[in-house]
């Protein structure tokens, strides 16, 4: 659920979004995605060359007028230039969730176009902010080889760390949590279905621990429903996690016209203009 920035001047709904209040918020990692997680991503990727398809899955009856014609499924599907990396938008029927958020973007890589499956993939519900997931995209894009590990995971907590977040003092070199204790980033077990290319993930027996991956999420009270989830499969590159977590964390404030319910008292903001 969204709430306007502006409560006491409630918004007509044939209002144009441009003309609605707009307001500088902080911090970042609790402004949700403004209801734009969409546009924003597509945004960037468009800026960034990539090329974008769309597929429609729906269920046609007999004698059924265009009016009344059910789409199930829309996937719109952008992809690089060097075939090399792709970014899926999907809300299903029957959606993969993810702290019991369904998954709004998949991005995923391989090492060569002759490839057909991904080396790994990374997940982002809705909320997420898009400046976080446009700075994954974006340090994915600058690199030449999108499957390569060159840094440890320690750069991931350096990047949050360096904007006040908090290591956790049992796991200082796998975990960190922003001040507030809201949002936190996490090195460890991989949720079910979270795809990799790693053939060591594939011979791991039920009872042993595979390799580790990043998750973040929010979470506005203990106990509460997730705001948001990220998940990064296990073979994803620490600077990539690193470039989404410093976005992340940073402390500059982002424009948003309407805030999550769930994290609207906890914000800071400012009109803008």
């Amino acid at each position: 659920m969204e709430a306007p920035l502006y409560p006491d001047f409630p918004l007509d709904p044939s209002t144009p979004r441009a003309a609605q209040p707009a307001f500088w918020v902080g911090p970042r990692h609790l402004a949700g995605d403004d209801g734009r997680l969409y546009d924003s991503v597509a945004d960037t990727l468009a800026g960034l060359g990539w090329t974008s398809l769309t597929i429609v899955r729906g269920r046609r009856e007999p004698d059924e007028t265009p009016e009344e014609h059910q789409v199930l499924r829309s996937t719109v599907l952008h992809i690089s230039p060097d075939a090399l990396r792709w970014a899926q938008w999907s809300l299903a029927d029957e959606p993969f969730h993810l702290g019991d958020l369904p998954i709004a973007w998949q991005i995923s890589a391989r090492a060569e176009a002759g490839s057909p499956l991904a080396e790994w993939s990374a997940y982002f519900t809705r909320d997420v902010p898009g400046e976080a997931v446009a700075g994954f995209l974006v340090a994915l894009d600058a690199r030449q080889q999108p499957t390569a590990t060159f840094a440890g995971p320690g750069l991931v907590l350096d990047a949050v760390a360096a904007h006040g977040w908090l290591r956790d003092t049992d796991q200082p070199q796998r975990a960190a949590t922003d001040p507030t204790f809201t949002s936190h980033i996490s090195l460890g077990k991989v949720p079910p279905l979270i795809q990799d290319g790693d053939p060591s993930i594939l011979a791991t027996g039920a009872n042993e621990a595979g390799p580790a991956g990043w998750q973040a999420w929010a979470e506005p009270a203990l106990g509460a429903p997730c705001l948001w989830a990220a998940s990064f499969a296990a073979s994803v590159p620490h600077d990539l996690v690193a470039a989404f977590a410093g976005a992340l964390s940073s402390t500059a404030p982002v424009l948003r016209r309407v805030l999550p319910e769930a994290t609207c008292e906890r914000l800071l903001r400012a009109p803008a203009g």
